[in-house]
């Protein structure tokens, strides 16, 4: 079976990369990630994961088109919506390049976070499986989510701090702000 394997960065891709192989599947990775913001971010994600599907021989499809643009264009306005747009967007590319490469299903290492929206992404996941005709591989990897992050932290990788997308990254390092569901947010007024 083989599989294309969304990957938003290196250590996201630790345990899922391992489990999809103990169970035989033929593994091809691909970076597509127009929400990563700063585009040095971007950038940096991208390097790690070169760098350690090198020293796994993981072969990786590498998409650099940095669509920042039509990302925040889709969510403007939509901010409560934004990890739905997110998921929607990278699933999608990712589907019509495993229709392309005859690829028997396509997955996302998402499913490695316990921050992620889990029910959003299978489901997004399977409908645009539907609307592609490439069947959307659901695995809960959150259970491998701590062994990844140590492994990662010995080998030296990035890791990232925030989800990708700006407002998430305000979120992060922003006190008091929240962007998401008209919460509150600090002004500086």
């Amino acid at each position: 079976m083989k599989i294309l394997l969304h990957i938003c960065c290196g250590p996201c891709s630790i345990y899922p990369v391992q489990q999809l192989r103990e169970t035989g599947m033929d593994i091809y990775g691909y970076f597509y990630n127009p929400n990563i913001h700063p585009y040095t971010e971007f950038e940096r994600r991208k390097e790690t994961l070169e760098k350690y599907a090198a020293d796994i021989g993981l072969n990786v499809i590498f998409d650099n088109n940095y669509q920042l643009e039509e990302f925040l264009q889709g969510i403007v306005h939509r901010e409560s919506k934004r990890c739905q747009f997110c998921y929607s967007m990278r699933l999608s590319q990712a589907a019509r390049v495993a229709r392309k490469g005859e690829f028997d299903y396509f997955s996302t290492t998402l499913l490695v976070s316990p921050y992620q929206k889990h029910d959003l992404i299978r489901e997004t996941g399977e409908a645009i499986g539907d609307r592609y005709g490439v069947p959307f591989y659901y695995a809960d990897f959150r259970n491998g989510y701590r062994e990844a992050v140590g492994l990662s932290k010995k080998l030296g990788m990035y890791r990232q701090q925030y989800c990708g997308c700006i407002y998430s990254e305000k979120e992060r390092y922003c006190r008091g702000a929240k962007t998401s569901g008209g919460k509150k947010a600090n002004l500086g007024i």
